[in-house]
């Protein structure tokens, strides 16, 4: 269907409209970053230590290692 035969009609560009913005909502979310997981503050813990990808505590001697391979320290 060329694109004059689409806009003869109003019901047909808008059924077309509705089209492309439909499928760029579905691109748009489809390639949005997933949401961050929210920090979970424990009761016992005062300060929520941060995790490494595999969600393990990180620990001060980690952080010093990191720094030290990065040349922070």
């Amino acid at each position: 269907m060329g694109m004059s035969k689409i806009f003869r009609s109003r019901w047909s560009a808008l059924i077309w409209a509705g089209g492309v913005i439909w499928t760029a909502y579905d691109v748009a979310e489809a390639t949005a970053p997933p949401a961050p997981p929210a920090a979970k503050a424990d009761a016992h813990q005062p300060e929520a230590r941060p995790t490494d990808a595999t969600g393990t505590a990180v620990s001060d001697q980690d952080m010093k290692v990191l720094a030290k391979f990065v040349g922070g320290g």
